[in-house]
């Protein structure tokens, strides 16, 4: 993790980048996100339950007067260049797909007519399953659409960051960090039907409750296959169940009884994998109701739940995700604590009081590399706010 940047130090080196002139700056932010509860529902058709993170993608920007974007990253030592004056192109390096991406998916909406120079700088920790990726892509369009005085409703951004990600990065990912990073509301987490794209804001009192997350700095192989073959399975699931009950299209569609009707006709994997997505689902839903209360015990709960459950039915968990789970659970004043993002690695959410933060932190730091060998890290958030301007251009 990279010391933090301060607004002076990105001035500096935005000016060491790209020169110095006398135009104000625009400046927008990004969060990046982490999934409270309702894990791989969102295929599915289900729930889920993100926050925006308080850590951030910052971009620096300057129109200028052609259709060339440049833009450069405080992390990274080129300088990216590339014309929105024709369909943009899918140039290397990596990392710059996600502005490409972006700004084609707003070219064909003709809100582009200049370019801009710009600088992103980020706080969010990369490849810990806290969606960098998003808050970068979010940021991107946000800084695009505000050097061009031009205007896009947030779902409609959001939507168009998931395009970028599904044609220029490759990836083939859901709505809900896109959707979050966009959308997210200060104090607030975000009840997402993936069905109908609804978003429901839920209410935290941050004076009462804060969460920690904790990265295991492990990421095992195999992971895409994994992810692939779970998926299938669910397909699977649907398939069969719907012959019995034709009205099911996707498992957000089946309840338990159904599920338990069917048994005998699903292979053991698959009914385990369903179980998984059905009672996660009205996990995530009690979740809501359980904050909206402020019972944060049941919340908890739910949340111990969830994690074994995608141990022990869908088979997505680590044994490193498990020992970092378990420590937490012997600390006074957590709630609740589940791995968060695909699995196999990457991080779990704790929540609970503020003052039990800091011995969590502790606790970790002292068992988790006798129980692995490995050092975790973590930090402490509670719910931020969406991508917003923090300054922007006179209209």
């Amino acid at each position: 993790m990279e010391v933090a940047l301060s607004d002076k130090e990105m001035e500096k080196l935005f000016v060491d980048k790209f020169g110095n002139d006398l135009r104000p700056f625009i400046k927008v932010r990004a969060p990046g996100r982490v999934n409270l509860i309702g894990e791989h529902t969102d295929y599915n058709d289900g729930f889920v339950f993100p926050m925006a993170l308080t850590r951030q993608t910052t971009i620096l920007a300057k129109p200028r007067t052609d259709g060339v974007i440049r833009i450069a990253s405080s992390l990274e030592p080129q300088v990216v260049e590339f014309s929105i004056d024709a369909p943009v192109k899918k140039d290397p390096p990596k990392w710059s797909a996600y502005p490409r991406g972006v700004a084609e998916a707003l070219r064909k909406k003709n809100l582009l007519k200049v370019g801009m120079d710009a600088l992103a700088y980020t706080d969010v920790p990369l490849g810990g399953g806290l969606s960098s990726s998003a808050s970068f892509e979010v940021a991107s369009g946000l800084a695009m659409l505000t050097v061009n005085n031009a205007s896009l409703a947030m779902p409609e951004l959001a939507l168009a960051c998931q395009w970028a990600e599904h044609h220029y990065a490759g990836v083939p990912c859901g709505i809900m960090d896109q959707y979050i990073s966009a959308m997210g509301v200060k104090g607030h987490a975000m009840l997402l039907d993936c069905r109908d794209l609804k978003p429901r804001q839920i209410p935290l009192d941050n004076t009462q409750v804060e969460f920690l997350i904790v990265n295991s700095n492990v990421k095992h192989e195999l992971v895409q296959g994994e992810y692939t073959a779970r998926r299938n399975q669910c397909h699977r699931a649907v398939e069969l169940i719907s012959r019995a009950f034709p009205m099911v299209k996707a498992l957000r569609d089946v309840s338990m009884p159904m599920l338990e009707e069917c048994r005998l006709n699903l292979d053991p994997v698959v009914f385990r994998r369903a179980r998984h997505v059905i009672t996660e689902n009205q996990r995530t839903l009690d979740f809501a109701a359980a904050l909206e209360a402020k019972n944060w015990k049941s919340a908890g709960k739910l949340m111990y739940a969830s994690h074994e459950s995608l141990r022990d039915d869908y088979g997505v968990s680590c044994p490193e995700l498990d020992a970092l789970v378990e420590i937490c659970s012997g600390v006074s004043g957590i709630y609740g604590a589940r791995m968060t993002g695909g699995g196999f690695g990457g991080s779990i959410v704790v929540m609970g009081r503020h003052a039990a933060m800091a011995d969590a932190a502790a606790t970790i730091d002292d068992q988790y590399p006798r129980r692995t060998g490995l050092q975790a890290t973590h930090f402490v958030t509670t719910a931020g706010p969406g991508a917003h301007v923090v300054s922007g251009l006179a209209r």
